[in-house]
């Protein structure tokens, strides 16, 4: 997996909807699940999510957290 890939993720945000503003990686479970259900949005998000919730299920948050970067400074 690219390094890069896993900097997105860490750091973009959902552009719409419910959670829009809210950080890919502290989107609920539930709420993926939803999406898978209705259909993905198409690329480059769709995958994304994908993987997003696929991380969250298998517990591995937290490797993208050291990746976050701090946008307040």
């Amino acid at each position: 997996m690219e390094p890069k890939l896993l900097s997105e993720l860490a750091n973009e945000t959902m552009p719409f909807g419910k959670y829009a503003g809210q950080p890919l990686i502290r989107l609920p479970i539930a709420y993926l699940v939803w999406m898978q259900n209705k259909g993905w949005p198409a690329p480059p998000l769709g995958p994304k999510l994908a993987l997003i919730l696929e991380i969250k299920h298998n517990g591995l948050s937290y490797l993208l957290k050291p990746l976050k970067q701090d946008h307040s400074s």
